[in-house]
């Protein structure tokens, strides 16, 4: 009883296999080839005036570094002898320096292990 129900099984299988076999995959669409790519723009970091100018002035007591673009001072770093370094950071239009004490924003990117394999 067991083996003609096991024969009957197989045969139905068999026939939803070859079903599934023989049903013809559609065709691709016609595809089009891409249009040319543009040209790349003009180099812009190597543009002189965009790169900064350092200016370094050394004193018995510190070095002074000044980092200018296009002729407007935008940073001062100074490097005393004895201490940490320090930056004057021009910010606003009329070009008033601030104190950092590092070029760091504090901002800090979260960077979690979701997964390892």
């Amino acid at each position: 009883m067991r083996a003609p129900m096991l024969v009957l099984v197989f045969a139905s299988a068999l026939a939803v296999a070859q079903i599934a076999f023989a049903q013809k995959t559609p065709a691709p669409p016609v595809l089009e080839p891409l249009p040319e790519a543009p040209p790349p723009p003009p180099e812009v970091a190597n543009d002189p005036e965009l790169e900064p100018q350092v200016t370094i002035v050394r004193r018995d007591r510190e070095t002074i570094e000044e980092y200018r673009v296009s002729g407007r001072l935008i940073m001062i770093k100074v490097i005393p002898k004895a201490g940490r370094p320090y930056y004057l950071v021009a910010e606003g239009p009329n070009g008033s320096f601030v104190r950092h004490e590092s070029l760091d924003t504090g901002l800090r990117v979260p960077m979690w292990l979701l997964f390892s394999f």
